[in-house]
């Protein structure tokens, strides 16, 4: 990603050298929103507020879900997922979960492994690297649900990885009830994502009898 503007004079200098994964970690304070792909550093750029929004209110919903059915952790971005190898890819999904039964992936600043779900939000400049490297790499991993959300266009797709290796699109468009496998049948309507304002988390909470 190309960096330009007021922003890239502010971003710290990029290493000129290739870097281990643990170098890379080294590097990337919390203050510094990067990816680690084939060594090299690419900066992800500041996020729009309806992007901000989005996250917020999905985050919450899900961690809502997830904690009240004890299925394992959810987590906004900044937080790191070493794919696995042969991949040498660091990336910092908007939303990940993990299940219980790969709690042991985690680690002190990154997730040692693929997740169970990925939430990516698409941004003008995110839109090739979400639906063209991401994809693939998310694939490669066995990330069993992908989750491709843009608010621009106001519509999502919701990826489930086959018995193939390969992802189906679950569903997609801009309404809809999607049922999600990695989270113990969320049942999500697609038309809340695109409200403005956004629902009020605790209604929507209600729906889902949470509270």
């Amino acid at each position: 990603m190309r960096v330009t503007g007021e922003w890239a004079a502010e971003t710290r200098a990029l290493p000129t050298v290739r870097l281990s994964y643990e170098e890379f970690l080294a590097w990337c304070d919390e203050d510094t929103w990067a990816e680690w792909v084939g060594g090299g550093v690419t900066l992800v750029s500041p996020v729009s507020e309806r992007h901000a929004d989005l996250a917020g209110f999905l985050f919450m919903v899900l961690r809502h879900w997830v904690e009240a059915r004890e299925l394992g952790i959810v987590l906004p971005a900044p937080f790191q997922m070493r794919l696995p190898e042969p991949q040498q890819r660091g990336r910092e999904p908007d939303i990940l979960f993990v299940s219980r039964a790969h709690r042991g992936r985690m680690r002190h600043t990154y997730l040692d492994g693929a997740a169970d779900l990925v939430v990516e939000i698409i941004s003008p400049e995110s839109v090739g690297r979400d639906r063209g490297d991401k994809f693939v790499e998310y694939e490669q991993a066995g990330i069993p649900e992908y989750w491709l959300l843009d608010p621009d266009r106001q519509q999502a797709e919701f990826y489930q990885i086959g018995v193939d290796g390969h992802y189906r699109l679950a569903l997609g468009g801009a309404s809809g009830l999607y049922v999600s496998e990695a989270l113990a049948g969320l049942r999500l309507r697609v038309d809340w994502l695109w409200e403005d304002p956004l629902p009020r988390v605790i209604d929507i909470l209600r729906e889902l009898e949470l509270v």
